[in-house]
């Protein structure tokens, strides 16, 4: 693994959000990397609950200043870095006061999903994308963490295709029982169908539960790890009936010895 690059896609990471498994696991997955010698990037949304004081984030000039075209709307991509206390990894946050700027993640006060959290996916998205373009930094592997990431494989697969500088990247989805009730909103089939896709493609995003995201990114992966215990026996057999490599869930002690061994095996 030493010096492969490895570029994780995250809905929220530690230290900047609080402890879940998938902001954990976002978090100490790069650092195992990191640690053996492997080169790391993580990008996040810059949601407005991320204190950037605390965290030291600053504006990449350079990097900012591209508008995305999201749904027949140009909306400007800000991007921010930090890099975490004492593990010199480097964390990318995607910007843009219409999505991000509210003082949440995923619901309102209410707790009710987001209107727009399908934009913001495909902002996301694209976001992240483009800035690897400009940074002219390939990853080996692209490894998504979070359902609001669950397009990066789909976009990588199909709106990228013809990037030649991704021609061999490995895209890697980790699956967790991050879900929420109901779906988002249900022209996000026609939102993402605006960037040209082929709508049969977009089957599964006619009706976005959780459960579809998941199912719609493992189908744009090359390998699939089980990140919570517990998943539910409709993505178990979906993954199952995929083909695709998968790690099943492992107990914190094997974690690292069986996470390396998989990247080596089945990915890289």
């Amino acid at each position: 693994m030493k010096d492969k690059r490895i570029l994780y896609v995250s809905s929220e990471v530690v230290p900047y959000l609080p402890e879940n498994e998938v902001s954990k696991s976002s978090f100490d997955l790069p650092k195992m990397i990191n640690d053996i010698g492997g080169q790391i990037r993580i990008f996040m949304p810059r949601y407005g609950n991320v204190n950037e004081r605390r965290h030291q984030l600053h504006e990449v000039i350079r990097l900012s200043g591209m508008n995305l075209v999201v749904n027949d709307m140009d909306m400007p991509l800000i991007i921010k870095v930090a890099s975490i206390p004492k593990e010199r990894i480097q964390v990318y946050f995607i910007d843009n006061d219409e999505y991000f700027k509210r003082k949440s993640t995923f619901v309102d006060e209410d707790n009710k999903l987001f209107d727009d959290n399908d934009e913001r996916a495909i902002f996301f998205t694209k976001g992240v994308i483009e800035t690897v373009k400009k940074l002219n930094w390939v990853p080996d592997v692209i490894h998504v963490h979070g359902w609001l990431a669950s397009l990066v494989p789909m976009y990588m697969k199909k709106y990228y295709k013809d990037e030649n500088i991704f021609e061999d990247t490995k895209i890697v989805t980790s699956i967790y029982n991050d879900t929420f009730e109901g779906g988002l909103t249900e022209n996000m089939f026609d939102k993402v169908a605006y960037d040209g896709f082929d709508k049969a493609d977009l089957d599964k995003l006619k009706e976005p539960t959780f459960v579809n995201l998941m199912k719609n990114a493992i189908d744009y992966s090359d390998a699939v790890f089980v990140g919570s215990e517990n998943i539910g026996s409709d993505l178990t057999e979906y993954i199952e009936s995929s083909k695709k490599p998968f790690i099943p869930f492992l107990p914190k002690e094997k974690r690292s010895e069986g996470y390396l061994e998989f990247y080596k095996k089945e990915v890289l």
